[in-house]
């Protein structure tokens, strides 16, 4: 009975940090095309959240910025 406790424990933790790894990360430079035609360009690396679609850069302060999926019509990345 405790063997199949710790099991199963074990197994839903393996389960749920499947979902939680749901982010594609792609090397810069990066050029991120917004809704409205401008663009973003970030030398540093750029992360996309699968199940939302937003993507998450660096400026060239390194601040970090989000950006939603309705708000950019597609992005580039590589030299």
């Amino acid at each position: 009975m405790r063997f199949s406790f710790l099991f199963l424990f074990f197994l839903l933790g393996f389960v749920s940090c499947e979902k939680i790894i749901d982010v594609q990360r792609f090397d810069g430079p990066c050029t991120i095309e917004l809704v409205d035609g401008s663009t973003i360009t970030t030398e540093y690396s750029i992360e996309i959240l699968e199940s939302t679609g937003t993507i998450t850069y660096r400026d060239s302060d390194r601040k970090l910025w989000s950006i939603k999926a309705d708000e950019y019509v597609s992005y580039s990345c590589g030299n």
